[in-house]
């Protein structure tokens, strides 16, 4: 407090929060370019959509997508240990989101590469495959960048002496990332294996 302002206390915000949520608005817009090109080929080709939408296993996918919504809750618990400055605790939770993450991940891999050699499915094939391909596969590589940021944060961690507000502002900030991959994906496997 200065002199001037006696008795007013200005609360200033985190530059690294509030610009993770101006990044965070622009890959809104990027994914939202993408549900449009969706939909847009979606309605050019219904016939393509009613033929190849058979190909995907809804119920993988739905186990698939339990996983990666429970790394948001492990997320979360990890940055109430990091608000804490218990800095064990934020790293079993977000090793775990980690896990999860990667699960999510290997299990995307596996299910391209069913659709691939088993039902002939390519980014190439057709306009069902390059919508379902690329949606899917911008999320995938959103999902990695996640999960670097959360060997980031525990690494770092681990190398610093003191826990303090700034190690535990990168935990929340990747928490905002790994909230906004989880929603988007929620969205997009509503938009592919519900709506189909």
């Amino acid at each position: 407090m200065t002199g001037a302002h006696s008795g007013a206390h200005t609360a200033h915000p985190n530059k690294t929060a509030v610009g993770t949520i101006i990044w965070l608005a622009s890959e809104l817009m990027f994914f939202a370019g993408l549900f449009a090109m969706y939909f847009t080929l979606r309605a050019t080709n219904q016939e393509v959509w009613a033929e190849q939408t058979q190909f995907l296993n809804v119920p993988f996918a739905t186990v698939n997508t339990l996983v990666l919504v429970s790394s948001s809750v492990t997320c979360q618990l990890g940055v109430l240990r990091a608000e804490r400055g218990d800095v064990r605790g934020m790293q079993r939770w977000y090793a775990l989101s980690f896990t999860l993450g990667a699960f999510f991940i290997g299990g995307q891999i596996y299910e391209y590469a069913h659709l691939i050699q088993g039902d002939g499915l390519l980014l190439s094939s057709s306009a069902y495959g390059s919508a379902f391909f690329l949606t899917t596969g911008f999320h995938g590589l959103h999902v990695t960048g996640g999960l670097v940021a959360f060997l980031f944060v525990i690494a770092r961690s681990y190398a610093t002496r003191h826990y303090g507000h700034e190690q535990a502002t990168a935990a929340i900030v990747t928490s905002y990332y790994w909230h906004f991959v989880d929603v988007v994906w929620i969205a997009l496997f509503f938009m592919i294996y519900v709506l189909q």
